[in-house]
């Protein structure tokens, strides 16, 4: 026994033989990227694009052909060409600008002598619960676990100050009050933070800050994009997701009331507005375009958007072939295309509220439209007569009893088709025609134009919104070749990619099955996809990256565990959105302080490793809103119709070739969130940079930094009044003293108390300013008359105007502009 201890002892001692054996290769982690990277693009599940006959993607095709003979590495086709000097058999072809490094030949040597044991890619693979490496908060465990791994040291909490005011944006889109830090500092309970965050969940502006990701992944806007670009009415659809968010109404239902709503037994109004998530896609009304081609694209649209929300998949590659790399094919698309493919639009028309519709209209609209209509019906009743004599008075019958007319022809013509049924051109031409003779039926013309314009802005004001409704009879599907319209294969019924967990055997050929296998319990990507955006919320890149791509070419988890411990928890947990969101941001991980060592730096430029908190720019719309809400002239109002707020002139002019003019609107609306600015669709708010386009669905945005971005920040009307409405409320709450005034704008800006050397810096901004407005008083009243908001004219111009440049320059700090 003690021989035999001995030698056991031995064997696992460290730098034996035993302990030297190299690590066990995993094929989704370490092989499935190789392959997917250098081979599937040739040799994989595009059989139009596959060479040789060779398919490298499935393991019986592999075995089969000789590719890969498990256990002997000598043996296997694969290993050979890897590693072949010959140039005409070497894999990938030498002129490939991708080749293979050593340590990836290694690894599939290592991976086929170890027996080449297959498996599928993780994202395909159902999540399961991984036991939680530690106690307390479960992120904070797993992130901790991989910390130590790293060897890397967590950073120290962030300060009440920093963490208040990052969650306090992060959860409102808005900075905290004054009042607010001081509560928070001021409390020593252990669960102060937790009672902060409680709060701010159940405040309606944490309903409008989670609507603004979802509105850029549903591709809300306010118009039909392409060059007509006519208005629509979606609105309605807006501030039923805000409500939605506001209720913590559980994901899955909020997934199927989208996807189905219509559908549902006894669907309800609501149920049924939800669908118009689906009609958020652009409507191509063009003058010769082909209304079978529109409506194609229309269903393109919602096929993918679908995809990229709720599968993280690239499904947009399978429009016209196999996926080149994820087990998609072109009969799957076509089948998810076919639940989609049901509704009555035939693609014709540019009109925004093209039924299936549901009217929205208030008892207010309804008396408006009506004394509108009425108001027209007037000036109608007092022009026919008029017309009337014009045409008897040159008419003559001809001694065949026909009617002649001795006007010119557009003349009788307009005449004769009534006032309701003339165009523009017509009404110009009458009224130049009877210019001279005519000048009290000139000005009715002009009247009439007037009260029609008001009619139709009535009548156009009543919101309609598109929604989702199916044919009685089922429109046949075909597969397109190329995605061409009307370039048919073969024909295809509704169904899911044979890839994932098929559809219960008596679910019906419809969307609300298609809705409720989206959310099933063994779809193995939902949960993931959601729960992912979500970290990318409050950290700014996802658990993965790709956000948009869980595919075989997205990114790799960075905590595989975590992430699968989170998609499992909110599936099981009732799809708790609110639940997931706290867990989140009660973490210690959230709560870190975001200051990065040299260290951490260099080994971790990005932060995938969570060893510090968040921080990164705050995205331009909560700019804008911050800078409203720090002035105090956010308008507070939740939901209604779309704003148009300040834009400099001829923007949307030059868009539309003059087709549609920009009228700004007045007083409160100026001041509305930006979750409210109307969006046209083919030239988004001005205001806004690195902000998704509205036209397809996009669940990530780039953050870029150009001089483009200050120019806004600096010069922006929005942005130059908010710095002076600033600039007015803390000359009153900071009395006459400098110091207090300037303490009381950066409090308001950046949540906290700057310091003494901060505030000496800043009296000198504003005794530079002074002095330059003091010599320049006319300047200083131009800066003063920026925007529509009254000023106090009991202050000094001087010393309002040098406080607003000051206040300009700290609405654009670094610390303002960032969440840290």
């Amino acid at each position: 026994m003690p021989l035999r201890l001995s030698l056991l002892l031995f064997a696992l001692a460290p730098g034996t033989a035993l302990a030297d054996a190299p690590p066990k290769v995993d094929f989704a982690r370490d092989v499935l990227p190789i392959l997917s990277d250098n081979c599937f693009a040739c040799h994989g599940p595009d059989a139009k694009a596959r060479k040789g006959d060779l398919r490298l993607d499935t393991k019986d095709d592999a075995h089969a052909s000789g590719s890969i003979v498990p256990g002997k590495s000598a043996d296997s086709e694969l290993y050979k060409r890897i590693t072949s000097a010959d140039p005409t058999e070497v894999m990938p072809p030498a002129k490939n600008v991708k080749q293979l490094t050593p340590q990836q030949k290694d690894v599939l040597k290592r991976w086929i002598d170890q027996g080449a044991p297959w498996g599928r890619h993780w994202a395909f693979e159902p999540p399961t619960r991984p036991p939680v490496p530690g106690n307390g908060n479960p992120i904070d465990a797993f992130v901790q676990a991989r910390l130590r791994k790293e060897k890397l040291t967590p950073a120290p909490a962030a300060t009440k100050e920093q963490l208040i005011r990052r969650v306090t944006l992060d959860l409102t889109g808005l900075p905290p009050t004054p009042a607010e830090v001081d509560a928070f500092a001021a409390d020593p309970a252990p669960d102060a933070f937790e009672k902060v965050v409680d709060r701010l969940l159940a405040s309606p502006r944490y309903g409008e800050r989670m609507a603004w990701d979802w509105l850029d992944a549903a591709r809300y806007a306010d118009s039909n994009g392409y060059q007509g670009d006519n208005e629509r009415t979606m609105w309605p659809w807006r501030d039923w997701v805000v409500r939605a968010f506001n209720d913590n109404m559980p994901y899955d239902r909020f997934t199927v009331w989208q996807l189905a709503g219509d559908l549902m037994p006894n669907a309800t109004r609501e149920q049924i507005l939800a669908t118009g998530f689906n009609r958020n896609h652009m409507i191509n009304g063009e003058g010769g375009r082909i209304p079978e081609e529109n409506r194609i694209e229309y269903v393109f649209d919602q096929t993918e958007t679908l995809g990229t929300i709720w599968l993280g998949l690239t499904l947009t590659c399978s429009r016209c072939h196999d996926h080149k790399f994820d087990p998609i094919s072109r009969r799957d698309y076509y089948r998810l295309f076919a639940y989609f493919n049901q509704t009555p639009v035939n693609g014709g028309g540019g009109n925004g509220q093209t039924p299936p519709v549901i009217d929205f209209s208030t008892p207010d609209m309804e008396t408006r439209l009506k004394a509108a209509q009425k108001s027209l019906d007037e000036v109608v009743g007092k022009l026919t007569p008029v017309e009337k004599r014009f045409r008897d008075d040159a008419a003559v019958t001809t001694k065949d009893g026909k009617y002649e007319s001795k006007l010119p022809a557009v003349i009788e013509s307009a005449l004769r088709k009534g006032p309701n049924g003339r165009t523009d051109a017509n009404q110009d031409e009458l009224a130049k025609h009877y210019e001279k003779s005519e000048p009290a039926y000139v000005a009715q013309l002009k009247e009439f134009r007037k009260r029609k314009g008001e009619r139709d802005a009535a009548a156009g004001a009543i919101p309609k919104v598109m929604v989702m409704g199916d044919m009685p009879k089922p429109r046949d599907t075909f597969i397109l070749t190329r995605g061409t319209y009307d370039k048919h294969e073969d024909k295809v019924q509704p169904g899911v990619p044979e890839s994932l967990p098929a559809l219960p055997k008596d679910a019906p050929v419809n969307r609300l099955a298609l809705a409720n296998w989206v959310v099933a319990k063994d779809n193995p990507l939902t949960a993931r996809v959601t729960v992912n955006r979500y970290w990318q919320t409050f950290f700014g890149t996802g658990l993965v990256k790709t956000a948009d791509d869980f595919g075989v070419q997205g990114e790799r988890p960075s905590h595989p565990e975590l992430l699968d411990w989170l998609a499992v928890e909110f599936r099981d947990g009732g799809w708790d959105v609110k639940k997931l969101v706290r867990l989140i941001v009660t973490s210690q991980t959230y709560r870190q302080s975001s200051k990065v060592t040299a260290e951490a730096r260099e080994r971790d430029p990005e932060n995938r490793l969570l060893a510090r908190g968040p921080r990164h720019r705050l995205p331009s719309w909560m700019l804008r809103d911050q800078a409203l809400f720090a002035a105090g002239i956010m308008t507070p109002t939740v939901g209604g119709t779309p704003v148009r707020t300040y834009q400099p002139p001829g923007i949307w002019e030059e868009a539309t070739f003059g087709f549609k003019r920009y009228q700004q609107d007045t007083g409160a609306a100026l001041y509305r969130r930006s979750l409210y600015v109307f969006w046209r669709r083919i030239v988004g708010p001005t205001m806004f940079f690195d902000t998704a386009n509205r036209q397809t669905c996009a669940v990530k945005t780039t953050t870029t930094n150009t001089p483009l971005h200050a120019l806004t920040t600096l010069n922006d009307t929005t942005f130059v009044e908010a710095a002076r409405v600033l600039a007015q409320r803390a000359m009153i709450e900071g009395g006459k003293d400098d110091a207090d005034r300037l303490r009381a704008a950066f409090r308001h800006a950046v949540g906290r108390v700057p310091a003494d050397a901060e505030v000496g810096i800043l009296r000198g901004a504003l005794d530079r300013q002074r002095r330059l407005y003091s010599a320049d008083r006319a300047a200083a009243s131009r800066l003063l008359s920026v925007g529509e908001m009254p000023r106090r004219t009991d202050l000094d111009v001087v010393e309002h105007a040098a406080l607003t440049a000051v206040c300009t320059l700290i609405l654009n700090l670094d610390e303002t502009l960032t969440k840290q």
